[in-house]
């Protein structure tokens, strides 16, 4: 039986055409560029060729010249002006800065004030009823013993290809949420983050890279500080976010510790904004005598805000 194909063509004379990947990566460069170059090398340009190439070249290198110095004389002439607008932000950051302290001070001061009145009106037990209520909620300054626990984000680190920042491991809002609701299990009475005390409505979250404890940013290191029972310590220590929390400083560098605190301080919270319940209104019966396919349920218990902020978790 013959192997000849039907067309009658000999398979051995058969010509297969190069894998397009395989010719680009043996030929890399264009066949156009290389006729061009061949073509240099056998006829060489005219001398009035390259006698015109070399005032071409020169205007070219005087254009970049002059170029580059409009750029850094703009760039020069501009500096000033920016290291004044920098000063000028600067020294407005801490103007108001120095007058956020003062009013603080001055609001501390009107808030003792109106203490010693009220309690020269009161009497002695409700007026020491009032003030075990106003530290249990957060209204007052409260002094104890208690715990700090610390963290801090990891040094940074290069990356070994690139040589650009591989990190640094941070701190997250949510950490700082999973101690304090840790601490709050153990038995705290007082929680403060870098001086801002806790309340049962303060908010922990993140703005960009800056965290928000009730909108007001803290930087870190972070401090935790809580007063409560002398089994604190332990019962924190053998928390789930305590756990969580050494492991995670184990494997990124993130700094975490905790340790004893005698006689801590805790300044008050800011005054709540006041709200005021009001009547509901009924709503209008529909015509075929059902009220409106609305839901009225409430939401999720404790928030009324996006259940997950931007940010990340662990």
């Amino acid at each position: 039986m013959s192997s000849t194909p039907r067309d009658g063509r000999d398979p051995s004379a058969r010509v297969y055409a190069p894998d397009f990947l395989t010719e680009l990566f043996r030929n890399p460069l264009d066949p156009g560029y290389e006729d061009a170059a061949a073509r240099r090398r056998e006829v060489p340009p005219s001398r009035w060729r390259r006698l015109a190439a070399r005032p071409v070249s020169v205007v070219v290198i005087l254009a970049i010249g002059f170029l580059f110095a409009v750029a850094y004389r703009e760039t020069v002439a501009e500096e000033p002006s920016r290291a004044k607008a920098r000063a000028g932000l600067i020294a407005e950051i801490k103007q108001r800065e120095s007058e956020t302290d003062r009013l603080t001070a001055r609001a501390d001061q009107l808030r003792e004030e109106v203490s010693r009145q009220r309690d020269a009106a009161l009497g002695d037990s409700q007026a020491s009823r009032l003030r075990n209520l106003e530290a249990a909620t957060g209204l007052a300054r409260v002094r104890g013993d208690g715990v700090v626990v610390r963290l801090a984000d990891a040094a940074a680190d290069k990356n070994a290809v690139t040589g650009a920042d591989a990190g640094p491991s941070r701190v997250l809002y949510s950490d700082l949420q999973k101690v304090a609701n840790a601490l709050w299990a153990a038995g705290a009475e007082a929680i403060a983050i870098n001086g801002q005390r806790l309340t049962a409505t303060s908010t922990i979250r993140s703005a960009g890279e800056a965290i928000l404890v009730d909108y007001r940013p803290v930087t870190g290191p972070y401090e935790v500080a809580a007063i409560g029972p002398g089994s604190m310590r332990d019962r924190f220590d053998d928390s789930r976010a305590a756990n969580l929390m050494r492991e995670v400083a184990k494997t990124t560098g993130l700094s975490f510790g905790v340790k004893d605190a005698e006689d801590l301080t805790l300044p008050a919270a800011p005054q709540p904004r006041l709200r005021y319940a009001e009547p509901s209104v009924s709503p209008s019966p529909s015509p075929s005598g059902s009220t409106s396919s609305r839901s009225t349920s409430p939401g999720p218990s404790g928030s009324g805000t996006s259940p997950s902020p931007s940010g990340g978790g662990r």
